[in-house]
């Protein structure tokens, strides 16, 4: 007999974790809202109330009735100041869905979303198809179906400042829900009218976050996409005909986690295009002299003849040469050698806003000012932005209007300073001098204050010379310029010219009681860094393009 027992050990078993899987709980959601929806149902006087700060707003269904799967009822807002009609057919068993819904007054707005969001959403009528949820694989599961809509009207101040309409449209696939991704599924296709488009797009989960869109037309009749475009969208394009037939390519993809990775490639094949007629944006009327409408937000300010009856106009040959190329160096260094659209600072531009999280840089060429100047709003909204692209686009694709002739009337249109428009005016309110007087200091400075034209006079101090900050845009663009070799023939002194540059007596502000303030040094400070941040982006994308082979 032995007088102790050994007691046995416990072994600890190890259990297996459990990895989310975003295949798996989209099927166990939909399995369990189906499960939920009984085939016969008879329902009264449900009512939905919202209440926020002193908004209010209550959904009331009547009467709702299901019979074997099919539904119908009316939905009314408030005390019925609005009625939409909704019915179809829900088949749990089989997990499809036929929803339609119809509204019975115009343009009434879907509830909540104008005063939560400041999205107003109306529609005569809306189908939703669900027609299957299926395990395709073991992490894979597809949600297939259709979505249709008839004259859809959507109203937010960031996408365009008047009401979009879109008359009917039919979205038909599915979409993908995988164990770390989601993914629309291949083949869906976007039907507008006879404009058919298949995009692919989709959202990694995990390790990272990454999007990736894709967009491969193939060969098609250009004008069908121009006759989808719904009526009042794109004013500026309303009447525009084309022949020929185009092809588009777009491969975008972006790591969130590392957004300087951006993949950004678009290509156009343009070639058979032919403009037969524009709409409101008259792009012909470029190479004639006309009327610049210069306004100050939405209000008018002046009207600027661009052309030789205003004698502050100057031919392009008339301006000088180290002014057309600091201009052209610091806001689109590639205009003439692309076709209105400059890839890389897309690409920069993407970057730079994901890591920001706010919209910091734009990718805007000369062209693309220039549109947006002479024939479209300067409400950033993007609609607006997608007109211009378009138009940008139509022109540089016609060829109609020359390089040349684009950049003579930017460099007599821009805004330079408070009611200061075109390089003449530029020239005399800060330096007292015609345009062809212009040194290549006083070039540099004009062109870093495009960006922030009613800024240009906080650049100097109460001497009337230029601050130190000021410094770095001439030290960076003079390099880049050295190093293309646009300054060969040109005389450079110290500095690019930084000292030599003075405003104007009547502009200077007054010197201050005590100078070199902490207030001043603060403000100073915060603008050097502003400009910094700004120029070094610019400077690392040209000089890596300078050190692959690309020159202008």
């Amino acid at each position: 007999m032995t007088l102790f027992s050994e007691r046995k050990k416990k072994i600890p078993v190890k259990t297996k974790k459990h990895r989310k899987d975003f295949a798996d709980l989209a099927e166990r959601l939909v399995k369990s809202i189906f499960s939920k929806i009984p085939s016969d149902l008879e329902m009264e006087d449900f009512v939905v109330s919202y209440e926020e700060n002193t908004h209010k707003q209550k959904v009331t269904i009547p009467k709702a009735k299901m019979s074997g799967g099919d539904f119908s009822s009316s939905v009314f807002l408030n005390d019925h100041n609005a009625e939409w009609v909704l019915g179809g057919n829900i088949d749990a068993s089989n997990q499809t869905l036929l929803l339609e819904i119809s509204s019975k007054d115009v343009d009434k707005e879907v509830p909540f979303l104008r005063n939560k969001y400041g999205l107003g959403v109306s529609f005569d009528k809306l189908i939703f198809d669900l027609r299957q949820v299926k395990k395709i694989k073991k992490n894979l599961l597809l949600i297939g179906g259709a979505f249709s809509y008839e004259n859809l009207k959507i109203n937010h101040k960031r996408l365009s400042d008047s009401t979009v309409t879109l008359p009917q449209a039919e979205l038909e696939g599915g979409i993908e829900v995988a164990e770390n991704y989601i993914a629309l599924k291949d083949k869906s296709t976007i039907r507008i009218k006879d404009f058919e488009v298949s995009p692919q797009i989709k959202l990694t989960l995990k390790p990272s976050k990454k999007v990736e869109l894709a967009l491969h037309t193939g060969m098609f009749e250009a004008q069908t996409f121009f006759d989808a475009i719904p009526s009042g969208l794109f004013e500026s394009l309303e009447g525009v005909q084309v022949e020929g037939s185009i092809a588009y390519d777009l491969d975008f993809a972006v790591d969130l986690d590392k957004p300087d990775d951006v993949l950004f490639v678009s290509k156009i094949d343009d070639e058979d295009l032919k403009v037969i007629r524009w709409g409101k944006a008259n792009i012909d009327e470029l190479n004639h002299p006309f009327v610049y409408n210069a306004y100050e937000d939405s209000v008018l300010v002046r009207q600027i003849i661009v052309g030789p009856e205003n004698p502050k106009f100057r031919r392009l040959d008339q301006i000088p040469y180290v002014l057309k190329t600091t201009v052209r160096n610091t806001e689109d260094p590639y205009f003439y050698s692309h076709n209105g659209f400059e890839q890389e600072a897309f690409k920069l531009s993407i970057a730079t806003n994901l890591k920001e999280k706010k919209f910091k840089r734009g990718a805007s060429t000369i062209s693309m000012q220039l549109v947006k100047n002479v024939f479209l709003t300067r409400k950033k909204t993007l609609t607006r932005k997608l007109e211009e692209i378009l138009l940008v686009w139509l022109m540089e694709s016609s060829g109609k209007v020359s390089k040349d002739r684009l950049f003579e009337i930017y460099l007599n249109v821009i805004e330079w300073g408070r009611n200061v428009y075109g390089i003449t005016e530029a020239a005399d309110y800060y330096f007292k001098k015609a345009p062809e007087e212009l040194t290549l200091g006083e070039s540099l400075f004009l062109s870093s204050i495009i960006p922030r034209p009613k800024t240009g006079l906080s650049s100097f101090d109460h001497t009337g010379h230029l601050k130190s900050w000021v410094m770095r845009h001439f030290n960076t663009y003079g390099s880049i310029m050295r190093k293309l070799g646009e300054l060969n023939n040109v005389d450079v002194p110290e500095n690019y010219g930084f000292y030599e540059v003075v405003l104007q007596p009547a502009l200077r502000p007054k010197a201050p009681v005590v100078q070199d303030s902490t207030l001043d040094i603060l403000e100073e400070h915060e603008m050097i860094i502003r400009e910094l941040e700004e120029e070094e982006r610019v400077r690392q994308s040209l000089l890596e393009k300078l050190s692959g082979g690309n020159e202008q």
